[in-house]
């Protein structure tokens, strides 16, 4: 037997926070070594944290990188131990993305990036440059104050592995795990044993344990090794939470796996593998015995260390796991909350304040709050000092006390207000105080008819007549005007008591005001420009109607929130009366309060099924008018004729067109889905459009035609 001991991490870095970063990786390697592992692998850029992205065009940024590993050098950190270090190294006049492997205080090699991830939330291209050179390594002349530290003046950089006394080891980084041609075939054919993979991974529900564990299980399936995965966990410094799920795998088989989420800075994973079993399992294979003595070789540097130890009882191997994925709705339930954790306690904010109206969208968002509240309890409860000492700042916890209980650990951090208005029902303002028990927050309740009427007012005053709403005979431009003043009420009123709630309790700083504003109605605009739905975050954003609605059940009875399967209950579907008693709101208190029926499924934009299609065939599926109906005509053949696909079409791309400008005022919200339609960041389109698409909607309607459009086109779906 040749018994290895490897760790791998999770590490929840902060961009730019060099100190805080560097003490994560002490802190690992500590964990490691104490261990008694021999290798250990780091996220990518770990030193500077992924998220830095334009701050990597800064030449500071590397120096203190540089900086930063010259101080792990020069103490015991790498006696006895590979470690593998992301930072950004600057080569010539082109920045690359390594990992810097450094053992007993020397870099043995520096291995650049040659895939960069691209698209979407990625623009590593806009930053760095690939390694393209794969049949050498080239001599890179280390920065003085390396050099004066470590008496090396240069080291190999480029692509290669190390040979090590009794095994090889090389780097492959990030998205080249996923990439046609993937580095891991040559190396595993020329003789390289143990993978690491350094990785920035963001989390997408579903996508974690889907997406990456059939790459990685697939790899070391097929050639045979062993595969360490490393990735960055937590909210780095913007929209996109790290979702660790570091990992240990042998010949197909996870043998160890950290968590996807947690609130822990450092999780270290440790696994003894035999490496006997790697040769034993390429010995059956015939590639190995037709193939790798071809002609594609990898250059390799010589390390005159062993790593492995020979077989002993007391040194057990790690077994093969079975790995259980969270569902959908744990997801939503865990990440958003560990997000908004991170944001909370490195915003130096005081808590949270919600809206709470008392419908599906701001009902999530307080049940996610009340998750994180949970799980804080939980992490101080299983010892997590950290975790300890922010709730302790956060909730103003003194005399030695701490949170013990997620309820009044809300009360301290949490305000839910409702704002209600002479037509708000008595049903949602109950809801609303309801969920705010079960969760812990400091309510209000709060009538915002006497600033309506005051605002109508000066309004009336300035312009010598008095606006109506259409239903009273208003025209529509009374009406546009009208319809959105509860709504930007509510956020400066919003606004204003985050700031001085804190003040009137006694507790220094700000809350953050969260926005509880969803994907489909982002999508389709229904949402008011500078209007409640603006925020400081937002962590439902990313999340459609329907996900929400099966949170909302889930939370019910996993959370211990029962109010919000009656919020779910209440709430119109397209399986449920598809009405809902929409409020407009009466300028002045001498008119009688008007109601008007509207469909929750708005035929203008779409059912929230609808709604998803859009806006995968849209981003996921790269689809333009013409497209997407020709696809949709498929998708929903069976029931619809062209001509009704082409009118549902056209419509959405109309009411995309008209409100694409409020998503430049979007708040900045969590990413959960691949559809987003964040325009600063997942939806690079323009906000300018001519709404009409006169070119792309001649060309359905020249299509429906000759489809005989009236008819419908497929008589059975298909799966």
């Amino acid at each position: 037997m040749r018994l290895l001991k490897v760790a791998t991490c999770n590490l929840n870095q902060w961009s730019m926070d060099f100190d805080y970063n560097l003490n994560n990786i002490k802190d690992s390697i500590a964990k490691a070594k104490e261990a008694g592992a021999v290798i250990r692998l780091g996220p990518e850029l770990e030193i500077t944290g992924y998220g830095c992205e334009d701050h990597f065009l800064e030449l500071d940024t590397v120096t203190h990188s540089w900086e930063c590993l010259k101080e792990i050098l020069v103490g015991d950190w790498t006696d006895g131990i590979l470690c593998s270090i992301g930072m950004p190294v600057i080569k010539g006049s082109a920045r690359y993305n390594c990992q810097v492997l450094c053992m007993n205080r020397k870099i043995i090699m520096i291995r650049p990036k040659m895939r960069l991830a691209e698209g979407d939330n990625s623009m590593e291209p806009r930053w760095f440059k690939p390694w393209k050179q794969k049949d050498q390594l080239v001599d890179y002349q280390l920065p003085i104050e390396i050099t004066e530290a470590t008496s090396q003046k240069s080291v190999p950089f480029g692509y290669g592995y190390i040979q090590f006394l009794d095994t090889s080891v090389a780097a492959e980084v990030c998205k080249e795990l996923f990439t046609p041609f993937p580095p891991h075939d040559d190396l595993a054919l020329n003789g390289v044993e143990v993978f690491m993979n350094a990785s920035a991974s963001i989390h997408q529900v579903g996508k974690a344990l889907d997406f990456r564990f059939r790459a990685l299980i697939g790899v070391t399936r097929s050639l045979g090794g062993v595969y360490m995965y490393s990735n960055q966990r937590g909210c780095d410094g913007g929209r996109l939470y790290y979702d660790g799920c570091s990992c240990v795998l042998v010949n197909g088989e996870v043998v160890s796996l950290g968590s996807q989420f947690s609130l822990k800075d450092v999780e270290v994973v440790v696994s003894q593998v035999d490496l006997d079993a790697v040769a034993a399992k390429r010995g059956s294979l015939s590639i190995f015995r037709q193939e790798a003595s071809g002609e594609t070789r990898v250059p390799s540097i010589a390390a005159p260390y062993k790593l492995c130890q020979p077989f002993n009882l007391q040194r057990p191997i790690s077994s093969p796991m079975k790995i259980s994925p969270y569902s959908p709705e744990e997801e939503l339930a865990l990440g958003p909350a560990c997000w908004l954790w991170d944001y909370l306690r490195r915003s130096e904010a005081s808590g949270f304040l919600l809206p709470l109206s008392g419908g599906a969208g701001s009902s999530s968002v307080a049940a996610i709050v009340g998750s994180m509240c949970q799980l804080v309890v939980k992490e101080i409860a299983n010892g997590d000092e950290q975790v300890k000492a922010d709730a302790v700042r956060i909730g103003c916890y003194t005399n030695g006390q701490f949170p013990t209980d997620s309820k009044e650990f809300a009360k301290r951090i949490f305000y839910t207000v409702f704002m209600g208005s002479e037509n708000s029902s008595e049903s949602t303002r109950r809801r609303a105080k309801v969920l705010a028990d079960e969760v812990g927050s400091w309510h209000l309740d709060v009538s915002i008819d006497i600033v309506v009427s005051a605002l109508l007012s000066v309004i009336q005053a300035l312009i010598g007549k008095q606006t109506l709403n259409k239903v009273d005979g208003g025209s529509d431009v009374e009406n546009r005007g009208l319809r959105n003043i509860q709504a930007r009420i509510r956020m400066v009123l919003a606004l204003t008591l985050a700031s001085v709630l804190p003040w009137v309790h006694k507790k220094s700083g700000f809350h953050l005001v969260l926005s509880s504003s969803n994907m489909d109605k982002e999508l389709s605009g229904q949402l008011t420009k500078y209007g409640c739905s603006s925020a400081d975050i937002n962590p439902i954003g990313s999340v459609n109607k329907q996900d929400i609605q099966a949170f909302l059940r889930w939370a019910a009875t996993n959370l211990g929130y029962s109010s919000l399967a009656d919020i779910d209950a209440a709430l119109p579907t397209v399986s449920k009366i598809p009405v809902v008693i929409c409020i407009i709101n009466r300028p002045f208190a001498n008119h009688k309060t008007t109601f008007c029926i509207k469909q929750l499924d708005d035929p203008e934009r779409g059912t929230i099924e609808e709604l998803s299609a859009y806006g995968k065939w849209r981003k996921n599926f790269r689809c333009g008018p013409v497209s997407m109906f020709k696809n949709l005509c498929h998708q929903w053949g069976s029931t619809l004729t062209p001509a009704e696909v082409a009118n549902k079409v056209k419509k959405f791309f109309e009411c995309y067109s008209l409100n694409r400008h409020k998503m430049t005022v979007l708040t900045p919200f969590y990413h959960a889905q691949s559809y987003s339609p964040d325009d600063n960041r997942c939806d690079l389109r323009q906000f300018l459009y001519n709404k009409r698409w006169s070119y792309q909607f001649r060309k359905i309607d020249e299509i429906v035609q000759d489809l005989d459009g009236d008819k419908v086109g497929i008589t059975q779906s298909s799966n």
